[in-house]
């Protein structure tokens, strides 16, 4: 089965001794086998995620969600159960700050038919994007105080409310805290603009027109608690000519970042990625689809000369 397939079980609050036993004894008395299960612990909080085959179980769906749900106050935890069903239409939440290119992207795409998942709501720390969210017929809701500081708490509470299976950073100019970006791991996804790792942090392409690169781009990726440092999984590049100006830099690059941002979330919510030691890769079902650069560049891309014929080839760099 794949995961699409299986019913997923959060377990979220402090951390305490004997609260995976508990829950795991749960499933076995109703008869429910455990596929994947994924836990950690940081600064107190532990998060637990399960993937469970729940076909054959010895109870019923609210009988199971009435369970959890009377475990997690016993434990002091948030217990939640999602079945397949309840994820035949996925939900994406838009965080955003001022620049509209990423979510518009987003809401053409799902408008067209070419994003099969419901844009659920739009979070702000500012208000500039709610025509946007209007246009579109999106719940847009402003986070932010006068200084465009997000309040956290209204973040969670807004991402619980609309039960968003994927949230997506549309330019969204705010570094999260660990609190949010624990809960919601490998299910938060970002747009930066530049090749990670190079240029990491605030003024991408200023940090690329200083450093007089011939060769610019934007990249997609998981959020970490590391900043900008998460699995990455598309990237685009870009010449940059000689007298591009910063400003002439960004017009190259923006319609890029919303290119690859739309087709990084694509890729997560197909469930055709996976993160293995750091890095992504596709999953079985994901066909002939290349993470990457085409293979087109392959042909022009030169073979030889290398060492490999050396008898000590062996160098540095390996």
């Amino acid at each position: 089965m794949t995961r699409n397939e299986l019913t997923e079980i959060t377990v979220i609050g402090d951390d305490d001794t004997g609260l995976i036993a508990q829950v795991t004894n749960l499933l076995f008395e109703n008869d429910i086998n455990i596929e994947d299960l994924d836990q950690a612990v940081r600064e107190g909080l532990f998060r637990m995620t399960m993937h469970v085959d729940t076909s054959e179980m010895e109870t019923t769906k609210e009988t199971l969600r009435e369970e959890l749900y009377e475990l997690g106050q016993d434990l002091g935890v948030d217990a939640h159960v999602r079945f397949p069903a309840d994820r035949e239409t996925q939900r994406i939440a838009v965080l955003v700050t001022k620049e509209s290119h990423c979510l518009e992207r987003l809401c053409e795409a799902r408008e067209n038919g070419n994003l099969d998942a419901e844009i659920a709501v739009v979070i702000g720390n500012h208000s500039e994007l709610e025509p946007v969210a209007e246009e579109y017929d999106v719940p847009f809701h402003d986070v932010g105080d006068e200084k465009g500081s997000p309040d956290e708490d209204e973040i969670l509470s807004l991402l619980d409310e609309y039960d968003a299976d994927l949230v997506a950073l549309a330019r969204y100019m705010r570094i999260l805290s660990p609190n949010v970006v624990f809960r919601y791991e490998s299910r938060i996804v970002n747009i930066h603009p530049s090749l990670l790792p190079a240029f990491p942090g605030a003024k991408a392409y200023r940090q690329a027109k200083e450093a007089g690169v011939r060769v610019a781009g934007v990249t997609a990726h998981y959020v970490t608690t590391d900043l900008d440092q998460g699995p990455i999984i598309t990237q685009r590049t870009f010449n940059v000519p000689d007298d591009a100006s910063v400003r002439d830099i960004k017009e190259r690059g923006q319609p890029l970042e919303a290119d690859a941002l739309l087709e990084a979330v694509r890729l997560h919510l197909n469930d055709d990625v996976a993160v293995h030691r750091g890095r992504t890769e596709l999953r079985g079902e994901a066909g002939e689809y290349q993470l990457g650069m085409p293979e087109e560049l392959d042909g022009v891309t030169p073979n030889s000369p290398t060492d490999d014929h050396l008898p000590a080839a062996d160098s540095a760099d390996d």
